[in-house]
C-alpha cells in the first residue's frame, strides 16, 4: 500500500523541510478570523439598528433565537484554540520522523503495538523533547494560551437576571412608574457605563486576542530568518507570507469591530445621560443663577463620547498586555528581557510625569475657556446695545484678554504633552537600537539565532506602543476626566426630581403662607413676610416702586424661585406637590422678558405640546385676542417665527406670549409686566382676557406700573422694600395711597412691615 504522506509531499510542491498541512492549518485558522469578525460585524452592525436602545450594548429581551450564537467569551476562546492549533500543527507535522512513522503505520496496517499506545507515546515524548530542546519554541507559553482557550469556551451563555424593581418600572403605568430605583444622583455616568460592561468586556476580549495576533509579524521574521533563509526555500517564504497576510486581515477585521464598538459605546453613554444633563442645564439657573457657561455641560458631554470614540481608550486596553510582550522577550533571552524591562520603567515615569505636569494648566485652560465663551455669548445676545452705543470694542478688548489666558493655558499642556511625547518616542526607537544590539551580542557569543534579533526588536516596540499612544492622546484623557468629574458634581448637585402622584386640577384657592425668597446663588433675601389667600374667581393686581420684589415675588409665585421659607399652595397643596408635567396645566406665566422660541406660531402657543389639538390653540389666541393679528401673518399659525421671535415685534411678541399662557386654560395665570409693549387695542384684549379668566373660575395676579389695566381686577397689593405694604380692595388701597393713615374701611388691610430677616453674608 503506498504510503499516504508521499503524495502529501509532492502536493506540497517542495516546500522545503515542511509539507503543504501546516499552511492549510494557517490559512483555516485566517479564513475562520475572517468569517467570525464578519458575522460578529453584522450581528453589532442589525444591533446597533434597533430604535430608541442600543441591543448591542444593553441586554433586552428579545424573541428566542432559532440558532445559537456564541458570547463574545466563547468566540475569543475559539480563536484562540484556532490558533494554537495552527500551531501545533505546524511544529509536530512538519517535523521530520515521529508522527509521520507514527500515522503512516497506522495507515498501512494498525499493530497492537500501535494500539497499546506504546509508538504513540515514544513518538509523543520525541516531539515534546524536539520542542523543549528549541530555545526559541515557547511551548508553555501556547499552554497556557490553550488553557485560557478552553476555558473561555466552558463559559455558559447566561442571562442577566434583572432586579424587581426594573421589572417593576418596566411593567408600571405612567403614573406609577415616579417609584423607581435609579442610580444615585452624581453616579448616572458611572451606571450608564456599567451598563455597557458587556461591550467593554467585548472589547478587552477582542484587544487580548488583537495583541496575540501581533504576534504574527515578529514569528513571521523569526520562521523567515531560522527556517526559509537557511533552506531558500521560495515556495515556504510564498505560504508563509500569504498566511501572514490572512492573520494580518483577520488583525485588521477585530480592529475594526473594536473600534466600531468603541464608537457605540460613546453613543449609548450619551443616549443614557443626555436626557438629565438637559435638564440640569434648564434647571442650573433656577437654582445657582446665570453663573458660568450655561452650555458647558453639554460640551463636557461631548467630550468624554469623543473621547471614547478616539483611539485614547486603546491605550488603556493594551497596556496591560505589557507583560505578557515583555514576558516572551523575557523567553528568548533574560538580557532582552532585562533590556525590555529598563526601557519600559522609563517610559512609565514619562507617562507619570505627563499626569503631574499636565493637570494644572488643564484645568486652568477649561476655566479660561469658560469665561471667554461666556463674554463671547454675551456680546451675541446683545449686539444691537454693543452698536448702538459703541461698546464693542471695549468687550473686544476683554474678549481678547480673556482668549490670550486660554490660549497661554493649553500652550503650556501642548508644549508637556508634545515635549514628553517626543521624548518618548526617542526612547522607544533607543530601546529598539538596543534591542538589536543586545541580540547581536547573544548572536556573536552563539547564544540566540539571527531571528532573535529582528523577533526581539519588533516585540518590544509593539510592548510599548500603547505607553507611547497613551502619551499622545493624554491632552484628550485628561479633558474628558475633568469632564467627567464635571458632569458627576452637577447632576449631583440637581438630583432628578421624583415625580409625585397626580393630584386634582386646583379650583378653590391659592395660598401664600408668609414666603421668603432670593435670587438663585446669592444669599441675600430679596422678599419676605409676605401672606394672602386668593379664591377662585379673584383678580390680584402688584404695584410698587422699582425694585421692590414684584417680578421676584411672582417668579416664586410659579414655581420658577424656590421660596427659602414659607410655601405656596393651591387648594391646600404646596406647589411641589404636583408632577413637574402637570405644573403646566395648572399655571399660566407671561414673564416681563418675553422668551418666545424658534418654530412657528401654533407651536410656541402651545408649549411644543405633541400633536396638540388646534381648537385649543385657537382657542387660546382668541381669548388673547391675537386671532386675528395672527391670521395676518404670511403663513398664519404656521408661521415661523425664528429664534426668539425675530420676526415679530414687540408687542406682537407680548401678545401671542400671553395666548401661550392662556393654553389649555391654567387655574393660576400671573403676568408681569403685560402690556408694558402693547398699544391700546392691546390693552383693550389684555382686559378682555383677564375677566375671561375671572369669568371662568380661575386666579389671576398682574405685576404693572401702567394703572389702567388694573380696572380688570378686584383686588391690589403694595409693595415696597420687599414686602407686602397694603392689601385690600382696589378702590379702597388707591384711595388710601395718598395718606399715610388710611381710613378705616372693611376689607382694607394696611401691612405693618414686619423686620427684616437678617441677610447671610456671601460666602467667601
Amino acid at each position: 500500500m503506498p504510503d499516504p504522506f508521499a503524495s502529501l509531499g509532492a502536493l506540497g510542491m517542495g516546500f522545503g523541510d515542511h509539507n503543504l498541512l501546516f499552511g492549510i492549518l494557517f490559512m483555516l485558522c485566517g479564513a475562520a478570523l475572517v468569517v467570525l469578525g464578519s458575522c460578529i460585524r453584522t450581528a453589532l452592525a442589525h444591533r446597533a439598528a434597533q430604535p430608541k436602545r442600543m441591543a448591542l450594548l444593553r441586554r433586552q429581551k428579545q424573541r428566542p433565537r432559532r440558532r445559537h450564537r456564541g458570547t463574545p467569551l466563547q468566540i475569543a476562546g475559539g480563536i484562540l484554540i484556532l490558533i494554537v492549533l495552527a500551531r501545533v500543527g505546524f511544529e509536530f507535522l512538519t517535523a521530520d520522523g515521529g508522527w509521520r512513522t507514527v500515522l503512516s503505520r497506522f495507515a498501512i496496517a494498525p499493530s497492537p503495538d500501535l494500539l497499546d499506545g506504546g509508538v504513540v507515546v515514544a513518538a509523543l515524548s520525541e516531539q515534546l523533547s524536539r520542542l523543549q530542546s528549541g530555545s526559541l519554541d515557547i511551548l508553555s507559553l501556547w499552554l497556557v494560551v490553550a488553557a485560557l482557550g478552553l476555558l473561555l469556551l466552558a463559559v455558559p451563555q447566561r442571562r442577566k437576571r434583572r432586579g424587581a424593581a426594573s421589572r417593576v418600572s418596566a411593567n408600571a403605568s405612567p403614573n406609577s412608574r415616579s417609584v423607581s430605583f435609579g442610580p444615585a444622583p452624581g453616579d448616572e455616568l458611572a451606571g450608564a457605563l456599567r451598563s455597557c460592561r458587556g461591550a467593554l468586556l467585548a472589547v478587552a476580549i477582542f484587544c487580548g486576542v488583537s495583541n496575540i495576533l501581533m504576534l504574527n509579524g515578529a514569528i513571521f521574521m523569526l520562521q523567515v530568518y531560522d527556517r526559509v533563509l537557511p533552506s531558500r526555500s521560495i515556495p515556504t517564504l510564498i505560504g508563509l507570507s500569504i498566511l501572514a497576510a490572512i492573520l494580518f486581515l483577520g488583525q485588521a477585521i477585530i480592529d475594526l469591530i473594536r473600534g466600531r464598538i468603541m464608537i457605540r459605546i460613546g453613543a449609548e453613554l450619551d443616549e443614557a445621560v443626555s436626557g438629565r444633563v438637559f435638564t440640569a442645564m434648564a434647571r442650573l439657573p433656577l437654582l445657582v443663577g446665570q453663573q458660568g457657561e450655561g452650555l458647558q455641560p453639554q460640551r463636557d458631554l461631548d467630550s468624554i463620547r469623543t473621547f471614547l470614540a478616539s483611539p485614547g481608550p486603546n491605550a488603556l486596553f493594551e497596556l496591560p498586555w505589557l507583560p505578557f510582550y515583555l514576558a516572551i522577550i523575557w523567553s528568548f533571552h533574560p538580557i532582552l528581557g532585562i533590556t525590555a524591562i529598563c526601557g519600559a520603567i522609563v517610559l512609565a515615569s514619562v507617562t507619570a510625569a505627563t499626569e503631574v505636569l499636565t493637570r494644572k494648566p488643564a484645568g486652568a485652560a477649561v476655566l479660561t475657556g469658560i469665561r471667554r465663551n461666556s463674554l463671547a455669548d454675551a456680546s451675541r445676545r446683545n449686539a444691537e446695545v454693543l452698536a448702538a452705543m459703541g461698546m464693542g470694542r471695549r468687550l473686544h478688548d476683554q474678549w481678547q484678554e480673556a482668549s490670550r489666558e486660554h490660549i497661554s493655558e493649553q500652550q503650556r499642556v501642548s508644549d508637556v504633552v508634545g515635549g514628553l511625547g517626543s521624548i518618548s518616542r526617542a526612547l522607544r526607537l533607543m530601546l529598539q537600537s538596543a534591542m538589536l544590539g543586545a541580540g547581536a551580542w547573544l548572536v556573536i557569543h552563539g547564544e540566540a539565532t539571527a531571528g532573535v534579533i529582528i523577533a526581539g526588536s519588533i516585540l518590544a516596540g509593539r510592548a510599548l506602543a500603547p505607553v507611547d499612544l497613551a502619551i499622545a492622546n493624554w491632552r484628550n484623557f485628561v479633558s474628558a476626566r475633568q469632564s467627567w468629574r464635571r458632569l458627576s458634581r452637577l447632576l449631583s448637585r440637581l438630583p432628578q426630581e421624583a415625580q409625585p402622584m397626580a393630584l386634582p386640577m386646583p379650583r378653590s384657592n391659592l395660598s401664600v403662607d408668609r414666603i421668603a425668597v432670593g435670587a438663585p446663588g446669592a444669599q441675600q433675601i430679596i422678599v419676605q413676610g409676605i401672606e394672602f389667600s386668593l379664591s377662585a374667581g379673584a383678580g390680584l393686581g402688584i404695584i410698587g416702586a422699582s425694585g421692590s420684589g414684584k417680578s421676584t415675588f411672582v417668579r416664586a409665585l410659579v414655581g420658577a424661585w424656590r421660596p427659602t421659607a414659607g410655601r405656596i399652595k393651591l387648594d391646600g397643596a404646596a406647589l411641589d406637590q404636583w408632577p413637574q408635567e402637570h405644573v403646566g396645566r395648572l399655571i399660566g406665566y407671561l414673564p416681563q422678558d418675553v422668551e418666545l422660541f424658534a418654530g412657528t406660531v401654533a407651536g410656541n402657543i402651545a408649549r411644543f405640546e405633541p400633536g396638540a389639538d388646534a381648537e385649543v390653540v385657537v382657542a387660546a389666541s382668541r381669548a388673547a385676542g391675537v386671532h386675528e393679528l395672527i391670521v395676518s401673518l404670511p403663513n398664519g399659525y404656521e408661521t415661523q417665527i425664528g429664534e426668539g421671535g425675530a420676526i415679530l415685534s414687540a408687542g406682537q411678541r407680548q401678545r401671542i406670549a400671553l395666548a401661550r399662557a392662556l393654553y389649555r386654560d391654567p387655574f393660576l395665570v400671573v403676568l408681569d409686566e403685560p402690556n408694558s409693549n402693547l398699544d391700546v387695542e392691546g390693552e383693550n384684549a389684555l382686559g378682555n382676557a383677564i375677566r375671561g379668566i375671572t369669568a371662568r373660575g380661575g386666579i389671576v395676579v398682574i405685576v404693572t406700573h401702567r394703572s389702567n389695566i388694573l380696572a380688570a381686577v378686584d383686588l391690589l397689593m403694595v409693595m415696597k422694600e420687599g414686602q407686602m405694604h397694603m392689601f385690600g380692595p382696589r378702590d379702597q388701597v388707591f384711595s388710601s395711597l395718598s395718606s399715610l393713615q388710611p381710613a378705616s374701611s372693611d376689607g382694607l388691610k394696611l401691612v405693618a412691615t414686619s423686620p427684616k430677616l437678617p441677610n447671610r453674608k456671601p460666602r467667601t
